[in-house]
């Protein structure tokens, strides 16, 4: 009786995908119609939805910059630009700039004298350390005091802004909130101004959050070492392997000349898209466009990264211990999200061990019970560049990680041998399609979706191909791929094992 009404339930669910899909596909191409682009003469992507729903609009300034981009000397600087781009303006969060500007240029001055003597190493002045470390707290208090802080913030807030908030990848850093839709200009003064007049005030002090941030990330974290580790030994070449947060080392050294030379380079206009999606008349937000942000003046993108992680010969290990809970981690390297096998691999994915219904949550945690918690994913630390599809699990107590492991390459063995049923593949196509619709509901994710496709794909029409893309997948493809990637060769292990065990 369970096995039929599975079965009929199957059926169903596949007949409600595909009239739901059928009609996105009408949808979709009403959704395409609605959407307009603009490039402006500094080389600014614009993309407009017309939503008329409410009120409201969203907004998306995306930069083709993210952690995979930093200086060598100055790691995790993206991320900490991130930060920064909420600190103001000339105009901005400024009580007198005039005064400010002078007291910034004493900081960094006094800064950049302690920096120089603390990298002599054993070689440096105590005493002179410490008397340019007091000059130096001196000045970023003297600095501080021309500051209006969050300014930026308080006055999204009181236009009835909300969603104010920022991230930044390996791939991409992003800044977005969501305005009522008669304050279109407002945004577009606000948001042109913090990459048109940037003041990095308040460097040294965010500096100190973001270094705390480390610390509680990764330093005072197992995952977080372990992932740090995992990585470094992952790649040998490709600065996917250098974590997004940065070395501490270089976190306390950077200064305000390394952020605003990044910001020249990543942050031209020519580097962005804007996404904005809701209620809005598609040609006045082009006349704002050029009375705002053509003001930047024009500087070329940067271009790609060209370092190519070399092919990996054998597997790689690194094995952490510490009194806490046992983690196992394993990744295999694939490539970038445009490759025609990564649907196969997404799909992969999600059959191994994505929620309680998949093959090894089944085996690890409710059949063997050696498991507490297990799960796959794809496109790890990022999709822009080839990336590793990755499993993690965490033994259950009185299991290790070796039993674990075992377990897991088991499976993937015979995935590599055997192909799924269709039923399966039905279920994995129709999780995926459902993932992939949720996304672009709201006005912001929408945004995101098609600034998002715009960077990896180099057009945001590829975002209306997706479906096509997830319903070509057959499970000829997943066992293809298993056969391809999951190679003992291509994977490195990382292993948190429990010294009490």
């Amino acid at each position: 009786m369970i096995k039929r009404f599975t079965r009929y339930f199957i059926i169903i669910f596949g007949l409600i995908m595909i009239l739901t899909v059928s009609a996105l596909g009408v949808e979709f191409s009403k959704l395409k119609k609605s959407i307009t682009e603009y490039t402006l003469k500094n080389g600014l992507k614009m993309i407009v939805m017309e939503r008329h729903d409410a009120p409201v609009v969203s907004f998306v300034t995306w930069a083709n910059v993210g952690s995979v981009d930093d200086p060598k000397g100055y790691t995790g600087i993206a991320h900490m630009f991130e930060h920064m781009a909420f600190k103001g303006t000339t105009t901005l969060g400024t009580k007198n700039i005039k005064e400010e500007l002078k007291s910034i240029a004493v900081e960094d001055s006094i800064f950049m004298k302690l920096r120089s003597e603390r990298n002599k190493g054993r070689l440096a002045d105590t005493a002179k350390i410490k008397k340019l470390t007091e000059e130096y707290e001196n000045a970023r208090e003297e600095a501080y005091k021309y500051v209006i802080p969050n300014e930026f913030g308080r006055i999204v807030e009181r236009e009835g802004g909300v969603n104010l908030n920022a991230f930044t990848t390996n791939d991409q850093t992003a800044f977005f909130y969501s305005l009522p839709s008669n304050k279109v200009e407002l945004w577009m003064s606000l948001e042109s101004e913090r990459f048109l007049n940037p003041v990095l005030r308040e460097m040294y002090k965010e500096r100190d959050v973001v270094a705390e941030e480390r610390r509680m990330r990764v330093d005072s974290s197992p995952f977080g070492r372990l992932m740090e580790d995992f990585l470094c030994i992952a790649y040998k070449a490709h600065p996917y392997g250098i974590p997004g947060i940065g070395f501490m080392s270089d976190i306390q050294n950077y200064s305000r000349k390394e952020a605003k030379d990044f910001f020249q380079k990543y942050y031209s206009p020519a580097n962005l898209i804007v996404g904005i999606v809701g209620d809005v008349n598609p040609k006045e937000i082009y006349e704002l466009a050029e009375k705002y942000w053509e003001r930047i003046p024009y500087r070329p993108a940067p271009e790609r990264i060209s370092t190519i992680e070399p092919k990996q010969l054998g597997e790689r290990e690194t094995i952490l211990e510490g009194s806490s809970q046992p983690i196992y981690f394993v990744g295999w390297h694939i490539p970038e999200i445009t490759n025609p096998d990564r649907p196969a691999l997404s799909a992969l994915v999600d059959y191994l061990g994505q929620g309680r219904t998949s093959m090894l949550y089944r085996k690890l945690v409710k059949e063997k019970r050696i498991a507490i918690r297990v799960g796959a994913f794809d496109g790890f630390p990022g999709n822009k560049y080839p990336g590793l599809l990755a499993i993690y699990t965490m033994p259950s107590a009185g299991h290790t990680n070796e039993e674990c492991e075992t377990e897991i390459f088991d499976q993937v063995e015979k995935l590599k041998s055997s192909k799924i049923t269709k039923e399966d593949m039905e279920k994995i196509k129709a999780r995926a399609k459902a993932s992939f619709i949720n996304n672009l509901e709201g006005n912001l994710g929408m945004a995101m979706q098609l600034c998002s496709y715009q960077q990896l794909w180099g057009d945001w029409r590829e975002l209306f191909k997706e479906l096509d893309r997830i319903n070509a997948v057959t499970p000829e493809d997943i066992q293809r791929v298993a056969q391809k990637y999951l190679t003992k060769n291509n994977r490195t292990i990382a292993k948190l094992n429990n010294i009490a065990n």
